[in-house]
């Protein structure tokens, strides 16, 4: 909350300092100099909070809040001159309602955003299970044979090495070890359910591709990348299993 006060305070400022400035800019543009290191810093300043500005304005907006910036600049102007209209204890009043009131419409999109991202994902897998080659578990688990592998399998307390890629299903992409260029290593039975179910079906070598249900996956969780309710699809290569690599140096 102190937070959202304090960037909304300096949100105002900066909104009133360029409206000060805007019929000296008008008149003339003004050239702007950064070949010192105090002139960078003074512009640092000023661009890092525009940034910050831009998108904390458009997100307000995309929630259904938009702020009047006549009266942003107006209320700097007037605290600026000592003739704020508003005192301290109201305005600190009148911005925790205000990210109250953002932080109940944020909860409530995130709810939207939840069950449609269940209907979507409930249609993508009743469609994808009817295309050739695609199998489903009793679990659910949607899983393709890209390419068959000719070691063993790993149970679910093995450790492993993979190579994979992650995507909604837009096509958008949440994490890739191939764009790292470094495979991953883990506990089969510490990851998502739908991993440690789907990589037991493999033979060290394959590469399948895994459409998992939400409730495999990340649940209702939203993971910022991974919203709410998401069905996952992922490319998997299994490299290699932990104790086979023991085996081998043996």
């Amino acid at each position: 909350m102190k937070q959202t006060i304090k960037l909304s305070l300096v949100a105002a400022s900066v909104l009133a300092l360029v409206a000060c400035n805007k019929k000296a800019e008008e008149q003339k543009p003004a050239e702007v100099k950064l070949d010192t290191e105090v002139q960078q810093q003074a512009y640092g300043i000023g661009a890092s909070v525009g940034n910050f500005l831009q998108k904390d304005l458009a997100d307000k907006k995309e929630l259904g809040i938009e702020l009047d910036q006549e009266l942003l600049m107006r209320g700097f102007k007037d605290a600026l001159a000592g003739e704020a209209k508003l005192d301290e204890a109201k305005i600190r009043e009148v911005l925790t309602s205000l990210d109250s009131s953002v932080r109940e419409k944020q909860a409530a999109k995130v709810e939207a955003d939840a069950k449609k991202n269940k209907e979507e994902g409930d249609k993508y897998l009743a469609e994808n299970a009817k295309k050739e080659g695609v199998q489903v578990t009793e679990s659910g688990l949607q899983y393709e044979v890209l390419s068959e592998g000719d070691g063993k399998k790993p149970v679910a307390t093995d450790k492993v090495t993979v190579h994979y890629k992650g995507t909604l299903l837009d096509g958008s992409e949440f994490d890739s070890s191939y764009a790292r260029n470094e495979p991953a290593t883990f506990n089969l039975n510490q990851v998502i359910a739908g991993w440690t179910e789907g990589l037991q079906l493999m033979n060290t070598g394959a590469k399948y591709k895994f459409t998992i249900p939400a409730e495999l996956a990340y649940g209702t969780r939203n993971l910022g990348k991974i919203p709410a309710n998401s069905t996952l699809v992922f490319e998997v290569e299994l490299l290699g299993i932990e104790d086979e690599a023991e085996e081998a140096a043996e």
